[in-house]
């Protein structure tokens, strides 16, 4: 048997287009053959196999855990054999989470939804892999080069020298490296077991400040599990969750709505999560989307994963920088003009209202309020990101306070629903409130 063909040659045969076969023997030596809904690349040397159902194949592997698969390529319906020896079953874990999403996919596009579930990961080593003899197809060409792509998209991040560089820089280039139209990036906040949106491409509306939970849909699994999550067909069993519920909360005007819509796809075929890291540390989730099935393959999740790996490293450089000195004496600024905006602050969540109309909460909701009784108290419009640390009643986390993150954040939400109130960058670590109109500032509690 040849061992020249190396498992990362052959990864299209393991997207599950085209389902492969498992040959078994029991003890006694009697074969059975069946398919099987999931071959996943775990690396050059290992695959796992679903296990959904106490058959079989599962008892002779029990029994014997010596296997052959027989794979094809969708795309030159290439065949190939490959021998593995079966090694140990997880339950639970990156590995279970992230073939139990896939399997969602590949159970609801075939109708399967109800009767497909996965009990566990079984893990096997590959001991060979030969060509299967007969006519194949040439190789489709390629309308970009994925590694030319991942290298120029990440020299541009490293050039990069503060963090609303790096995001801005991040979607641009999904876009126009990679091809992607729909995708966003999300930043930790562990303490509260959230993500919140701070940058996002391709939506009707950007969605920046939208939160979802840890564990949470595609996102909130790949953050929890710190693993690359890849879905190529659609499935309910991963939506968005309860950010996404209601886009008509924000857009129709609720007073007291205080969710802002996730920024997701109506129905997206193809997802494909990634966890921003650092040092072992959670620092985000860079997410894309596409209405088109089997959009993202497994080379698009290592260019992805690479691109997150060189941000995660510049969050952490920038983060690193030197804090600004306190900041300079109040420049010049334009004296508000006309009737005073009514802001209404909540203690409870931090939430903060513009003449009746939601805008932020949490801790950019506790940053804004801080800043307006700031500028109403002592006509201030000049801060310091230091002063803000420093600030007590602002409660920024202190195992990953993500003061810079929020900042943008809040930035952007203003930019994008508050003609009142805006935020500047003068300097390093350095910023300008500009307020447009007179305040009347009111605590609710």
């Amino acid at each position: 048997m040849s061992r020249d063909i190396c498992l990362d040659a052959i990864r299209s045969c393991l997207e599950g287009v085209i389902p492969a076969a498992i040959a078994t023997a029991d003890r006694e030596g009697v074969p059975n053959i069946s398919v099987l809904s999931q071959v996943h690349y775990m690396d050059p040397a290992h695959v796992a196999l679903s296990y959904q159902f106490f058959n079989k194949t599962r008892r002779n592997i029990l029994a014997n855990p010596h296997a052959t698969l027989q794979l094809i390529d969708p795309e030159t319906v290439a065949q190939y054999r490959m021998r593995v020896r079966y090694l140990r079953t997880e339950t639970a874990g990156p590995l279970f989470e992230s073939m139990k999403a896939k399997l969602a996919g590949i159970a609801s596009h075939t109708g399967m939804a109800g009767v497909f579930r996965l009990l566990g990961a079984d893990v096997f080593e590959v001991l060979g892999i030969e060509v299967v003899p007969g006519a194949t197809l040439p190789a489709p060409v390629r309308n970009r080069s994925l590694l030319a792509a991942t290298r120029r998209c990440c020299e541009r991040l490293s050039a990069c020298t503060d963090l609303e560089e790096l995001l801005d820089r991040t979607v641009t280039d999904l876009r126009a490296l990679f091809g992607i139209d729909h995708a966003m990036v999300l930043m930790a906040d562990e303490a509260g077991g959230r993500l919140y949106t701070v940058a996002s491409l391709g939506y009707r509306a950007s969605g920046i400040g939208s939160e979802i939970a840890l564990g949470d849909g595609v996102i909130g699994v790949a953050a929890r599990e710190r693993t690359a999550i890849r879905i190529t067909h659609a499935t309910s069993d991963y939506a968005y969750g309860r950010a996404a519920r209601d886009s008509s909360l924000e857009a129709g005007g609720a007073g007291d709505a205080r969710e802002i819509p996730f920024p997701g796809l109506a129905a997206p075929h193809s997802q494909l999560a990634v966890p921003i890291l650092a040092g072992g540390e959670l620092i985000g989730v860079l997410f894309a989307e596409s209405p088109e099935a089997m959009r993202f393959c497994y080379d698009d999740e290592d260019a992805l994963a690479t691109v997150a790996s060189v941000l995660g490293a510049m969050i952490h450089v920038v983060r690193q920088s030197p804090a600004a000195e306190p900041a300079p004496e109040d420049a010049a600024v334009a004296e508000p003009r006309g009737a005073p905006a009514r802001l209404h602050h909540h203690a409870a969540d931090d939430s903060v209202f513009v003449d009746h109309q939601y805008l932020i909460k949490g801790v950019a909701g506790a940053i804004l309020w801080w800043l307006v009784r700031q500028h109403a108290q002592h006509a201030r419009t000049e801060f310091s990101n230091r002063e803000l640390r420093l600030a007590p009643c602002i409660r920024l986390p202190e195992a990953s306070e993500n003061l810079e993150a929020r900042l943008i954040l809040l930035q952007r939400r203003l930019t994008e629903r508050c003609e009142v109130l805006r935020l500047e960058k003068t300097g390093r670590g350095r910023f300008r409130l500009v307020v447009q109109r007179p305040l009347a500032l009111e605590e609710m509690g």
